[in-house]
């Protein structure tokens, strides 16, 4: 090879994009058609109403609240339209669960808010924040739990006398996710959709590797998914 043709080899080299490692590519490039997706069961919110509440003459205006202080020192408040719960505590600070969505959860939020102020306090509504968002999805096959525990005990936990599913603590993201024998997974810790389907798209190969190629609702299923817990 001559030397401007080596030259410009090295050039086209050096130019050539460097493939993204799989664990880099957003979700949306990782999970397959075939794949099922999870489903927000849950988003929990908090916000701050900058303002001291008197959670007894709430308990006396407002509709749909219960307030016991003798068992529990908040007030809980629900809504219809999102359908929501709220925790009042009289620092001010709501916490809202129960939403769909981030957008429903902010919604709530306003809703609940405007709630307590017709009840005579000056709120704000500052730091809006979602705390957890909360999915869940069916796999629809069975799955080895002992398997994952086995390949991956420093992330698993799984004691089934005590809890019948296998604890996976994702690090990236900060997920935790409930793995049941029956294909089951709830995914939980998540602090925004993105996390949430990331997540799912890091937990579900390996859900796959432990497969029990056998069609759900089958007999023969359960009783191998029993001696496994046994």
């Amino acid at each position: 090879m001559t030397q401007p043709q080596s030259q410009q080899q090295q050039q086209l080299t050096s130019t050539a994009p460097n493939p993204i490692p799989p664990h880099q590519l957003h979700w949306r490039d990782r999970i397959r058609p075939d794949w099922p997706l999870p489903t927000i069961q849950n988003v929990v919110a908090t916000v701050n109403l900058e303002c001291r509440l008197d959670l007894k003459v709430i308990a006396e205006q407002a509709r749909n609240v219960e307030y016991n202080r003798h068992k529990f020192h908040a007030l809980v408040q629900r809504i219809r339209d999102p359908k929501t719960t709220a925790l009042v505590f009289a620092s001010g600070k709501l916490v809202i669960t129960g939403a769909k969505s981030e957008r429903l959860a902010h919604l709530a939020g306003r809703r609940h808010a405007r709630a307590i102020q017709k009840c005579g306090f000056r709120t704000k509504f500052l730091d809006f924040k979602v705390q957890n968002f909360v999915g869940s999805v069916g796999c629809n096959f069975y799955i080895r739990l002992d398997g994952i525990h086995a390949r991956y005990h420093q992330f698993a936990t799984y004691e089934p006398e005590l809890f019948p599913g296998l604890v996976y603590r994702l690090v990236k993201p900060l997920v935790v996710v409930l793995i049941f024998a029956n294909g089951k997974v709830v995914l939980t810790g998540a602090k925004t959709e993105d996390q949430l389907f990331d997540a799912f798209a890091n937990i579900y190969p390996i859900l796959l590797d432990f497969k029990l190629d056998i069609e759900p609702g089958m007999e023969k299923a359960k009783k191998v998914v029993r001696r496994r817990r046994g």
